[in-house]
């Protein structure tokens, strides 16, 4: 009997018994072969919901992978605030321009018309194109428990968006944002408070429209020197509510060398974390213990870019073999990666399962 894609993936979201480990992505999936192939390309796919619809689609319908993952950058919301971003080409992601509270948190607050800014309302529609075509139902977010009613449905729908500090880096500007981490904790809290509510609601607004799982790529300065010890006592209080007043699971996406992190960031209520090649999978684990699952990390670059199928699958089988909760790449899928290597995420998990009958 066929697997439900999307019970399967809740159900290791939540630690239950799965049929097999999931194997999809969490972050952006949009390459230049799924663009071709399915008639969508960036920067079209960025705004116009039709085509960004159709390119997510193909990295199930066409790659293979057992989830749906749309859009394909960091920039809605802090386009919805007033940056300025250059919208990039078919190879290069949007990227942020402009800082409007690059001085101070003053006149930072959540607008009144956020949902009709900038490009939320092509995301909105986006996700009940997709929402439909995944068996699922706008204004029917599943929350955090599966109802019998969306048991029916097949292919989870995974909606990415930007987490509060990443709005904040955005929108103050990333040197602003990393010297007030140091000299002003006041302004961080501030910035943290406003673009969490700000967050809050659009992920809502995702989940009415009939999005399963929201995926917040967040925090990745953690992992870097240029943060002090007591940056992430500084996110948590976000990080924290954002789990609590989002109607519908999260999972936190965090690059770099978040090991020494992993256990503070699993007490922040994300339902899954997913790491990047340079955080083992065992180490994790044994990190974030039954606060959360772990997903990932097979490489983006070394691997899945320039990699063949064959390293993909050696990698892949490893992630399982170490304990890996859902099967993943460590990072978004750049756009150039063969399909083929898309392709072999699946077949490696398969395969591995085979070799264990």
């Amino acid at each position: 009997m066929e697997t439900n894609l999307r019970k399967n993936f809740l159900n290791a979201l939540q630690g239950k018994p799965v049929d097999r480990i999931p194997a999809l992505s969490v972050t952006q999936t949009g390459t230049i072969e799924l663009m071709d192939r399915a008639g969508a390309a960036w920067p079209e796919a960025h705004s116009n919901p039709e085509k960004m619809a159709a390119l997510a689609f193909a990295g199930h319908e066409i790659a293979g992978l057992e989830a749906v993952r749309y859009p394909y950058c960091l920039t809605v919301l802090a386009e919805a605030l007033g940056c300025e971003v250059r919208m990039g080409t078919k190879g290069i992601q949007p990227s942020v321009l402009s800082h409007p509270f690059s001085k101070s948190p003053e006149g930072l607050e959540v607008p009144e018309d956020l949902l009709q800014r900038g490009r939320i309302p092509a995301l909105l529609e986006a996700t009940e194109i997709l929402a439909a075509r995944t068996g699922g139902e706008a204004g029917n977010g599943i929350g955090k428990e599966a109802s019998k009613e969306t048991e029916k449905k097949n292919v989870p729908l995974i909606a990415g968006m930007e987490g509060p500090s990443t709005v904040f880096s955005h929108i103050a500007g990333i040197n602003d944002y990393l010297v007030w981490f140091m000299k002003k904790p006041d302004y961080v809290a501030r910035f943290m408070e406003v673009c969490t509510d700000i967050c809050i609601e659009y992920a809502n607004a995702l989940f009415e429209h009939g999005a399963d799982v929201l995926c917040v790529p967040d925090g990745g300065l953690v992992a870097t020197d240029l943060m002090p010890p007591k940056a992430l006592d500084l996110l948590k209080p976000g990080f924290t509510r954002l789990c609590k007043e989002t109607r519908g699971p999260v999972i936190l996406h965090i690059c770099g060398d978040v090991e020494r992190s992993l256990h503070s960031l699993s007490e922040c209520g994300f339902d899954a974390i997913s790491i990047e090649e340079k955080v083992s999978i065992k180490a994790a684990k044994a990190a974030v213990g039954d606060r959360a699952r772990v997903i990932g990390n097979i490489a983006p670059s070394s691997t899945l870019l320039f990699g063949t199928p064959e390293h993909v699958k050696a990698e892949a089988k490893q992630c399982l073999s170490d304990g890996v909760d859902i099967l993943a790449p460590g990072c978004g899928i750049a756009p150039m990666t063969p399909l083929a290597n898309m392709r072999a995420i699946v077949e490696a998990r398969d395969e591995w399962y085979e070799e264990r009958e």
